[in-house]
């Protein structure tokens, strides 16, 4: 079966293709209104397929204008608007020729070929191909493509493609020019790519490892390459930094990046020639934060570490998808933290995975990492997929040990280069490398659900142990009501009452192996577990789940003092902040449950991290940031008053606020004259901190918040600093803040990417009228339902409003419903992605999951519906 037609594929039912490409030629004659794409495709029966199978070709909304076999005419009746098919294709090697022509103008579901301002460009991951011409549209049909492109000098003075360049020039007789292009290396048809249009270009070059000059190129809107040094820098940061670490240099003479405006995915890493949302390229300190630049870096370097892991190695088929993206997040993760700090990029990692992953695993939307089945599997571009794909890998690294995981990873390469692989490929390298069974770990990519572990502790002075009892837990998630145990590495160590290090001993009966004592990690691989250490000195603490090891809720019985203990002296930051995070989502849920929470006890434990903030004020901001409203709500777990939640957390920052005053003002005012901006780590962290002070002193000062930050908005000289200054302000309802959004947008209306940050602030704001002020907004000039930043800026940050998307009344559902139906219709993509909002609906209380189920319904009762908004929508629904 195939996605196309909205039916379910299932991994159960993969079979090889019937027939392989060996060479794909394309001549594609750009035209706004009329592009003409003739392919050439070689092919041939493939021996492990059936032999005389028909031979069908993917298509969408395809029109086929010319079809001939070896030369031959065949009958236009062949090709339908979804596919072509021939019934019994020659026994041999043979070349079938396609002329199709299509519509970029028209195309507004951004894939495939379409106009994006004044250039065209292409999106074929996952099923975009197809809208351009036949083909079998699957991943594990890998080919060698050579790509003319030609166009009017006028419309598109620049072509680039996929490869190499090989050839250029003038069309004779015409005002029109060509470009050829080549890559050598065979691909899925999913990494295909051509641009055309006007253009400029920030230009390089790069000298691999091996001593191969490769030329570089940003390609931005004209008059915009000042912007686009960042994003340069980065790609040559990431390019030295996989031949340094993972032993990958580039293969191919030219890399081009192109920043494009109208794009329904951050970014794609088509061979050679990497799209990107010009989000994640275009920066200058007057328009851009410290998160966009750092956003840049990762975006650059992830895309660019695919070359090698989705590329060289693509996968097998869509259920492999993160074999590709989880990987390949882990690479990029490992990158920015040796780029930045590590313990600050991890905390930012697991902040993001509890906040998305966390509530996907808690909702009708959980999903393994590799999923079973699919009707579009656009929807599964998921943060389970990437970012808890990813934290599979690292458990893998942590598993085997560093040696090992290397020795896997360089046979991975080795072994599976230019071909699909899948999971037991990827596995099966690490457990030859290692010598480790991973079957049962395994479970990892077939399992939905986030594991719960939950360590009761027992103490005997006189005998001076420490019994930890551990069990895991998985609650049911749709389609798979029983859990196996997991394989759950939990990083772990001892710390003193003086909070100090202690060394681990433990007994033989109820110890550690050899290998876990020197990894320092407690396997947990059966429902429950009991480790004893063994000449502990009273009070003692363990400090477990270390660097989030695995990603899990760890549940304990630690108490205040201990984790007070933790979040001031372990050796480990990661589990400093998560102490800190413990201690104050137990002070915010006590709130939730009526009772007074007072956190003036904890005074000087925050008051000296934020002392630590002299030294590391990246991590200090860290501290000071609060647990999220939607990670509280998943700790309540059902019945969930998100307005208590909200109340309960704002009372908790007001007194912290109130209590740190001094500290937090000294904080304040020692950052006003920090220097000229740089978009270092250093001079971020420094921003952070600085603005993580101003926020909490706002909320128990919100005058004074409001001079100061009013003061910050009309003297900062970049972006970070202001827009942190008109978020302080955003809270605080009254003529200052209108005045400076008004202000805001005034100064940055014809800069589209800080517009979207308007929009998206207003749409987060935590007040009763939010739900009127976004409908007004969706009637400003500047938004736009066909642009999906603009729709991302305003009604995915929205749906992330915790008091107000699930609004007691109804009406936040019902906005996000109204406008899911109404983007269907232009971009499924998108409106599928809007429907995310939806994924914590069944923790809500009564009421609300009444009035949400109400919402989906009516989506689901939707007329015509796309196949990506129809699974979206019942699934929702289970």
């Amino acid at each position: 079966m195939r996605s196309d037609q909205g039916q379910p594929v299932r991994l159960s039912d993969y079979r090889v293709p019937d027939y392989l490409v060996d060479a794909v030629s394309l001549d594609i004659a750009l035209h706004r209104t009329a592009t003409r794409i003739r392919s050439t495709l070689r092919l041939r029966p493939n021996p492990a397929g059936v032999a005389g199978a028909p031979l069908h070709l993917d298509g969408d909304e395809l029109a086929a204008t010319a079809l001939s076999l070896d030369g031959a005419p065949l009958d236009l009746a062949l090709a339908a608007p979804d596919g072509l098919t021939i019934a019994a294709p020659p026994a041999r090697a043979f070349t079938l020729e396609v002329e199709t022509v299509v519509d970029p103008s028209a195309n507004t579901q951004l894939m495939g070929l379409y106009r994006s301002g004044s250039a065209y460009c292409t999106q074929c991951e996952a099923e975009g191909f197809r809208r351009i011409t036949y083909y079998p549209d699957r991943p594990d049909v890998l080919s060698v493509f050579t790509t003319r492109i030609e166009a009017e000098l006028r419309d598109a003075p620049v072509l680039l493609g996929n490869g190499d360049p090989v050839e250029a020039g003038p069309v004779p007789g015409t005002d029109r020019h060509f470009a050829v292009w080549h890559d050598p290396h065979p691909k899925p048809c999913y990494l295909f790519a051509v641009v055309g249009g006007r253009l400029d270009a920030l230009r390089d070059t790069f000298t691999t490892s091996e001593g191969r000059r490769v030329d570089l190129a940003v390609w931005v809107e004209p008059g915009k390459t000042g912007q686009a040094g960042y994003a340069m820098d980065a790609l040559k940061r990431s390019m030295r930094w996989d031949e340094e670490v993972f032993g990958r240099a580039y293969d191919l003479g030219t890399f081009n990046v192109v920043a494009v405006s109208d794009f329904n995915m951050g970014a794609m890493e088509n061979k050679g020639l990497n799209i990107f949302n010009d989000k994640y390229v275009l920066a200058s300190p007057e328009l851009a934060t410290d998160a966009d630049y750092a956003g840049i870096e990762t975006v650059i370097a992830h895309e660019y570490f695919h070359n090698w892991t989705g590329n060289r190695i693509t996968c097998r088929d869509w259920f492999q998808l993160s074999l590709k993206e989880g990987l390949t997040v882990f690479r990029d993760h490992e990158f920015s933290a040796d780029q930045r700090s590590r313990a600050v990029k991890r905390i930012a990692d697991v902040r993001a995975l509890r906040a998305r992953q966390f509530a996907e695993d808690a909702g009708p939307l959980a999903h393994s990492v590799r999923p079973d089945s699919y009707s579009a599997i656009d929807n599964f571009y998921t943060a389970t997929v990437y970012e808890k794909g990813a934290e599979v890998v690292g458990m893998v690294r942590t598993l085997v040990g560093r040696d090992a995981f290397a020795r896997g990873l360089q046979l991975y390469f080795e072994r599976f280069d230019g071909t699909a692989a899948t999971v037991e490929d990827f596995l099966g390298c690490f457990a030859e490398a290692s010598g480790r069974d991973l079957a049962q770990f395994s479970r990892w990519y077939g399992q939905a659900g986030t594991p719960r572990v939950t360590v009761r502790t027992r103490r005997d002075a006189e005998a001076r142990t420490l019994t930890l009892d551990l069990d895991q837990h998985t609650d049911p998630t749709p389609g798979q009501p029983e859990k196996w145990p997991f394989v759950i590495p939990i990083s772990f160590g001892l710390v003193g009452p003086d909070g100090a290090a202690r060394p681990v001993r433990t007994g033989e009966r109820h110890g550690l192996s050899d290998a876990e004592l020197a990894q320092g990690v407690i396997e947990l691989d059966a429902p429950a577990r009991t480790v004893r250490f063994e000449d502990v000195e009273p009070g003692t603490i363990p400090s477990l789940l270390r660097g989030f090891s695995a990603p899990v809720r760890l549940v304990t019985d630690a108490a205040e003092a201990d984790l007070v203990t933790l979040m001031t002296h372990d050796s480990d930051p990661f589990n400093r902040w998560d102490a800190a995070q413990t201690v104050l989502s137990r002070l915010i849920l006590d709130g939730v449950r009526g009772n007074a929470a007072d956190p003036g006890r904890l005074r000087e434990a925050f008051a000296a991290a934020v002392r630590t903030g002299a030294s590391d004020p990246a991590f200090a901001a860290q501290v000071l940031a609060l647990p999220g409203e939607g990670d509280l709500a998943r700790e309540i777990g059902r019945d969930v008053d998100p307005d208590a939640v909200h109340a309960a957390r704002e009372r908790v920052r007001a007194s912290l606020g109130v209590l740190l005053a001094a500290e937090l003002r000294a904080v304040v005012a020692a950052g006003a004259d920090a220097g000229p901006y740089a978009p270092d780590a250093a001079g971020a962290g420094r921003r952070a901190f600085r603005n993580a002070a101003l926020s909490l002193l706002a909320a128990g000062d919100p005058a004074l918040g409001a001079e100061l930050a009013a003061d910050q908005f009309d003297r900062a000289d970049n972006m970070t600093d202001r827009f942190a200054a008109l978020a302080v302000l955003s809270l605080i309802p009254g003529e200052a803040r209108e005045g400076a959004l008004d202000r805001f947008y005034a100064r940055y209306r014809d800069e589209p990417l800080v517009v979207d940050k308007w929009f998206g602030l207003q749409a987060s704001i935590p007040e009763g009228a939010t739900v009127e002020r976004v409908r007004r907004l969706m009637g400003h000039p500047a938004f736009s339902l066909a642009v999906p930043n603009r729709v991302y800026a305003l009604l995915g940050a929205f749906g992330g409003n915790i008091t107000q998307f699930n609004r007691r009344d109804g009406s936040g559902y019902r906005l996000v419903a109204e406008a899911v139906l109404a983007l269907d219709g232009r971009n499924p993509q998108v409106a599928a992605r809007m429907l995310g909002a939806f994924r914590s609906w069944r923790l809500m209380e009564p009421g609300r999951r009444a009035l949400a189920e109400t919402a989906l319904k009516s989506i689901a009762a939707g007329p015509a519906l796309s196949a990506d908004v129809q699974e979206m929508a019942s699934r929702s629904l289970r």
